[in-house]
């Protein structure tokens, strides 16, 4: 079921999902928490396909908040809220209300999303892009007991970890974090399984892809050994090598489906490590509301701590290599003819950039002396 409202208020949306609740059968709310989602309309389809999903798992009332830019001047210095009120089959297994926000209203979104929150019930606000650099302090932010971004939806997600770590409060958390559970839960049950002290680490995976640098700074605190932070072509994450005094353990991904397990002394092994879509990391975020402690501790490692060339050098000598100037060709010089003539005085000798192949040749003084034939 589905209910348009235009130019709308946030009592109206209320009344709509009474009267909407009441039209499919279900009167009572059964929902277990509210899910801010803050996106664009660009990515709304995408954030609202796997807020539905994770739905089924976490029902939950969604409202979805697109801040809208109107075309004309006029039109930015008028504000306007529309809704569109889902329930029942067009909702997942919950309520969906997506608030398209235009004008002044944009910037105090806060104000809309306040009266439509379940009462007693937890608040989870989600940036699914354009996450603010404070998530706590955001107004929106402020709402919820948990605050889920994502770094890998960032133009630069090494800077958006050091902006994480300096902002970090209790609730905030990243799907970044969470995309690395099956590959932290595999490690912690390969080392239960050898008795030997790890000496070094190295995690490689995709440049851009910051989950790689959250498992090794994860190993790092853990551990409290070297990690390395090497670059491969993926996909998202390829490999740990861990160097123990018993030999290596190495955890291998080529395909993004399955890996291979290598311990000392044991057999090689395939495990299940498939790339997971984003309703099930949101639904892996929603089963746990308090602040998680092991997320904040690898966080605060900090990214600068880690092994092998960051990100930021790659690039800078990248851009030093093509700032270099391209080397001149050898130029080598040419004798004067007039200097051969009979009766000139001689020439000094010019010059000579030497090139290769210069050195064996021998020089004019070290040539025999060639007359020519008398015709007479």
């Amino acid at each position: 079921m589905k209910t348009d409202l235009t130019d709308t208020t946030a009592s109206k949306i209320n009344k709509a999902l009474v009267q909407g609740r009441r039209a499919i059968g279900t009167p009572a709310v059964g929902m277990v928490l509210t899910l801010v989602v803050v996106t664009d309309e660009e990515n709304a389809y995408d954030a609202l396909k796997a807020a539905n999903d994770a739905s089924h798992e976490h029902p939950s009332r969604t409202l979805v908040v697109i801040k809208r830019v109107s075309r004309s001047p006029r039109g930015r210095t008028r504000s306007r809220l529309d809704a569109e009120v889902r329930l029942g089959a067009d909702a997942g297994s919950g309520e969906t209300v997506i608030l398209r926000l235009y004008g002044e209203v944009s910037d105090h979104a806060q104000s809309v999303v306040l009266p439509l929150l379940l009462p007693d019930a937890p608040v989870v606000v989600w940036w699914s892009v354009d996450a603010p650099q404070d998530p706590a302090g955001d107004p929106l932010g402020a709402l919820g007991q948990r605050r889920v971004t994502d770094s890998y939806a960032a133009e630069k997600p090494i800077g958006e970890l050091r902006a994480r770590a300096e902002s970090y409060e209790p609730g905030d958390t990243d799907l970044a974090w969470a995309r690395i559970t099956p590959w932290r839960s595999m490690l912690a049950a390969a080392l239960d399984q050898v008795s030997c002290e790890i000496v070094s680490a190295e995690v490689a995976g995709e440049e851009s892809n910051p989950s790689v640098e959250l498992l090794a700074m994860w190993l790092a605190d853990r551990l409290h050994v070297h990690v390395r932070r090497a670059v491969s072509a993926g996909p998202g994450l390829t490999q740990v090598r861990m160097e123990t005094t018993g030999g290596p353990i190495t955890l291998h991904r080529s395909d993004g489906a399955m890996a291979t397990l290598a311990l000392p002394g044991q057999p090689d092994r395939a495990v299940a490590l498939k790339r997971r879509e984003t309703s099930e990391l949101l639904a892996e975020e929603l089963r746990r509301l308090d602040p998680d402690d092991t997320y904040a501790s690898a966080l605060r490692f900090g990214v600068d701590r880690l092994g092998g060339q960051s990100a930021a050098e790659r690039e800078a000598e990248r851009a030093a290599a093509a700032a270099q100037p391209t080397p001149a060709l050898p130029v080598r010089a040419v004798p004067d003819p007039a200097a051969a003539r009979p009766g000139s005085e001689p020439a000094r000798p010019a010059a000579v950039t030497p090139v290769q192949g210069d050195a064996d040749r021998p020089t004019p003084a070290q040539m025999p002396a060639v007359r020519k034939a008398d015709p007479q």
